[in-house]
């Protein structure tokens, strides 16, 4: 029994309802949700409030749990499988730039060391990082022991000269335990035999944010400049940075920033390729409650005026909460400002990272300035993805067999459908007089049922259309009802145009559809 089915049963046996448990311990019933599945970890606070409000001992619910260390088994064919999949993503991402900024609450909730293996990974893999951390739970904390008691405005503190010592404190410390966490290289660890280089330093200008709804900010501030030069020295050196929200005037006055204001302009400076932003959310949700793993720029912009128009009031928004509206908002100035790709990933997700970037869907949101999946005409570089996206359906029977020569002789009849500049379907379009055909349709099996097979036809349907063909049709021997879906009805086959029935395979038995534009 795993640690998440024993809360479960504690919980259940005892008539607590998760939202009732989620309310007793102030906790997000989702986040709960994902702890008894076992998708999420879960820190030692948290453990311990569950364990308080489950009136159990924490060592009653590891009694017949497998230990923490142990590694489940994969098979090795589902491992390397997988393995395949992620090497584009490896070769992709090598020598790339990445920026990825977390609140304190990740540190704060034990949750950086398993963060750290997965740095760890990608550190391996030639990926240049920058870390930016948040610090606010640590300095509510600092303020709580020296009873200090500070001010929001526009849920940003007002830091004065007492709070500004707390700042510093909470911020050092951090600081202190991401460059420890790094450095571990234990023995079976996923840190074994790692060599993490982690740099720090004044790499930030300030400036004061000033006076905000008639309220002095005083040592609360704005980035003003970003040392990209030093920082692209520490990455080529081999050395992963470390940012905290702290940052100097040129007079050595010492500012109090925001997580984001720092990632954001930090991503910017160094034209990175990405900037992932770990949130507690799964991503940003639209009206249906529907998980949105890609957003263009535009529509992000939509939703975010939309959202803040139909709903003034921050607090009463629907499926976005006020800290996703303001990550919403840093996520699009970044795309505006040219980042390729920016990420928002659930931290509470075990190994969210990986799962974002190395396989095809992704467990979070993505925000790019264009649509990853775009429709072209085929060139002769494509004549091996091609290929290869065809091979299986002519084994199977689908299609008729077509050599690379024949492909590449027929290249200029070729459409493809790309996501994220990866060829993932294709269909050919040959014409006879009034007639075209629909032919060599295929999509990636990893893509099939996500709507790109519709997208691919309907373009090639209205191609059809411009180009003033009076008929599309094609020939079936496996897929009638798809295209009976699709508008097409059957025909005799001594009615396919005469150029066309000289080509036909008796021995294939193909059925003849026809729609008419």
């Amino acid at each position: 029994m795993s640690l998440g089915e024993a809360i479960r049963k504690r919980r259940k046996s005892l008539g607590f309802t998760l939202q009732a448990l989620a309310k007793k311990i102030a906790s997000d019933p989702g986040n709960l949700s994902r702890i008894e599945r076992g998708e999420q970890n879960i820190g030692e606070a948290q453990l311990l409030k569950i364990c308080e409000a489950l009136n159990c001992a924490p060592s009653s619910l590891f009694q017949n749990n497998v230990p923490a260390n142990t590694i489940p088994k994969l098979d090795s064919q589902t491992f390397a499988r997988w393995f395949r999949l992620a090497a584009p993503y490896i070769n992709t991402f090598s020598n790339k730039t990445f920026v990825i900024a977390f609140g304190g609450e990740l540190l704060d909730e034990d949750q950086f060391t398993a963060l750290s293996h997965d740095i760890n990974l990608l550190t391996c893999l030639n990926v240049k990082i920058i870390l930016v951390h948040g610090a606010r739970p640590q300095i509510d904390q600092k303020l709580k022991e020296k009873k200090i008691s500070t001010q929001l405005v526009r849920n940003v503190r007002v830091t004065d000269d007492l709070s500004m010592e707390a700042v510093k404190e909470a911020n050092g410390l951090i600081k202190i335990n991401i460059e420890s966490t790094l450095s571990s290289s234990l023995l079976n660890s996923p840190m074994a035999g790692s060599d993490i280089k982690v740099s720090s330093g004044n790499f930030i200008t300030a400036k004061p944010l000033g006076v905000i709804d008639g309220i002095d900010m005083q040592h609360t501030g704005e980035v003003r400049k970003i040392d990209s030069a030093a920082i692209k020295k520490k990455l080529d050196n081999k050395e992963l940075v470390v940012i905290s929200p702290i940052g100097y005037s040129p007079t050595g006055e010492v500012f109090n920033l925001t997580m984001e204001d720092v990632a954001l302009k930090t991503s910017i400076a160094l034209e990175a390729d990405k900037l992932i932003l770990l949130i507690d959310s799964d991503g940003i949700f639209n009206l249906r409650n529907e998980l949105l793993h890609e957003m263009t720029l535009e529509k992000a912009i939509n939703l975010y005026k939309s959202t803040s128009k139909n709903n003034p009031k921050k607090h009463e928004l629907i499926n976005i909460n006020s800290n996703e509206l303001d990550l919403l908002e840093i996520a699009i100035k970044a795309s505006e400002a040219g980042i390729n790709k920016i990420h928002l990933i659930n931290r509470h997700i075990d190994g969210a990272i990986l799962q974002e970037l190395f396989t095809d869907e992704g467990v979070g949101t993505v925000i790019t300035e264009k649509a990853l999946d775009a429709i072209r005409p085929a060139s002769h570089n494509d004549v091996k993805g091609i290929h290869k996206l065809i091979n299986p359906l002519e084994a199977g029977g689908y299609l008729v067999k077509r050599g690379r020569e024949r492909i590449d002789h027929e290249i200029e009849n070729f459409l493809v459908i790309e996501h994220d500049n990866k060829i993932i379907g294709c269909a050919a379009l040959y014409s006879y007089d009034d007639y075209v055909e629909f032919a060599c349709f295929a999509i990636n099996k990893n893509y099939q049922s996500k709507g790109f097979g519709s997208k691919l036809y309907n373009y090639c349907e209205e191609l059809a259309r411009q180009r003033n063909y009076k008929y599309l049709f094609a020939l079936t021997t496996r897929t009638e009802h798809w295209f009976i879906e699709k508008g097409f009805k059957e025909e005799n086959i001594q009615k396919l145009p005469k150029k066309r029935i000289e080509s036909y395979l008796p021995q294939r038995n193909s059925k003849f559809f026809i729609k008419k534009l």
